[in-house]
């Protein structure tokens, strides 16, 4: 579906892009209208659609709603296998899948599912991969192989003070056990075990991200007072062994919130705290780490590492409340504002990102209005290089096969999973 074709292969783009010869943003054209009405791409690129919503599995369940995060592996035979997030709150769907398989709470039917393709992006298989989970959004990977997915719900099965049952029920339905968690999917095998990694903090998780030299995990929240969390496991590669949660502060200004007013471009020494109260009853954990001085961003969401550094998105921060993206240099231990949009039409809500292979961010818009897929050079340059024809649900889930050739992204709702490439 989609796109004309490119005299130049990707591959060979890539090569001139990383031998600076030419900028991919200079590169790429205006997006062509799609015929089939789902993605718009510059003239040369085209796409398919693959394990959409509602289609039957491998495994004989069917796809689930709702495709958030989603990472990338290698596979045997230059396959790619992908990791994918399903945001589904017990309200939206009941779960069905009875005592069939292992599952964290038969209350709740997020999750995640796997996909192999194969060279030619062929789907080879798809299955259910974690169960039972609530609202599982964003997520990363680890240096081992695995995918860490997520909870941006932070329900109980049992009201908070002051609210009976009744009242609470239409906000996050009835559960059998707490949620506001992180799960580890190994990327190579089957059903994960559900088992929630609750050192690593309860609260409204979105993203992570690991330093591949030091195994820490870097974490962000879903909340407009937001901290940066910091997970030193006991031992790496064994998350479920513990570990310590600390909180980003920014040295000079303890407790600054960066969403307004915050300099563009200027390094911040920052420190870390340690968090006691891990497992809080409730949605707490960041009134802890704001007590002890951490720092404040407005929607913590995507996350990713980029050859020594870590980006993340901040939904609503900046002087326009349409987004911001900071980046944090690991071993300086310094936090910068990458870029602030001025505006929607720039840059509308910024959520899922990650680095693409010819050196750029690639964002994606969970905004009000249209959704782009938003380019954006070292230098801080935008451009866009897709937008959603179908409806305006958000992108998600961005990311690349390991041989560079193939971008994939998700919509939202309805769920579909699409493979971007050139030719």
């Amino acid at each position: 579906m989609g796109g004309a074709v490119l005299a130049t292969p990707l591959k060979n783009l890539y090569t001139n892009l990383a031998e600076g010869r030419i900028a991919f943003a200079d590169k790429i054209g205006a997006l062509v209208p799609d015929p089939q009405g789902i993605l718009d791409l510059p003239a040369g690129f085209k796409y398919q659609i693959i394990s959409p919503v509602g289609a039957k599995m491998s495994d004989g369940h069917t796809v689930p709603n709702q495709h958030d995060g989603m990472a990338a592996f290698a596979g045997k035979k230059g396959r790619t296998i992908l990791v994918r997030n399903h945001e589904v709150h017990p309200l939206q769907a009941v779960n069905k899948l009875g005592d069939t398989i292992p599952q964290y709470d038969k209350s709740c039917s997020g999750g995640t599912t796997t996909l192999v393709l194969d060279r030619e992006r062929n789907l080879l298989e798809h299955y259910l991969s974690l169960a039972g989970t609530n609202r599982n959004c964003a997520g990363g990977t680890t240096p081992w192989g695995s995918w860490i997915s997520c909870e941006e719900e932070i329900s109980t099965p049992y009201p908070p003070p002051g609210y009976s049952l009744e009242q609470v029920l239409p906000h996050w339905g009835k559960v059998e056990q707490k949620h506001g968690y992180n799960f580890e999917v190994p990327a190579k095998g089957r059903l994960a075990k559900p088992v929630p990694l609750v050192a690593m903090g309860r609260f409204r998780h979105e993203a992570i991200a690991t330093d591949p030299k030091t195994g820490y995990i870097y974490q962000t929240e879903d909340r407009v007072d937001s901290c940066i969390y910091r997970f030193r496991p006991n031992r790496p590669k064994n998350l479920l062994a513990g570990g310590t949660l600390e909180a980003m502060i920014i040295a000079d200004v303890p407790r600054v919130d960066t969403g307004t007013n915050f300099p563009i471009g200027k390094p911040q020494q920052v420190s870390w705290v340690q968090l006691e109260d891990v497992d809080p009853e409730h949605d707490t954990l960041r009134y802890e780490a704001q007590q002890k001085g951490a720092a404040v961003f407005r929607r913590g969401e995507g996350m990713c590492y980029a050859n020594g550094e870590l980006y993340w998105t901040a939904t609503n921060g900046g002087a326009a409340q349409v987004g911001q993206i900071f980046r944090y240099n690991l071993a300086k231990d310094t936090v910068e504002l990458f870029v602030e949009s001025p505006g929607a039409g720039v840059l509308d809500y910024p959520d899922n990102l990650t680095l693409a292979p010819f050196g750029d961010l690639v964002v994606c818009e969970d905004g009000k209005d249209e959704q782009f897929l938003i380019g954006i050079t070292p230098e801080g340059s935008y451009y866009k290089i897709a937008r959603n024809a179908l409806n305006a649900s958000e992108f998600a889930g961005i990311c690349f096969a390991p041989d560079g050739k193939t971008m994939f992204v998700n919509i939202y709702n309805p769920g579909m999973t699409l493979a971007i490439w050139g030719y």
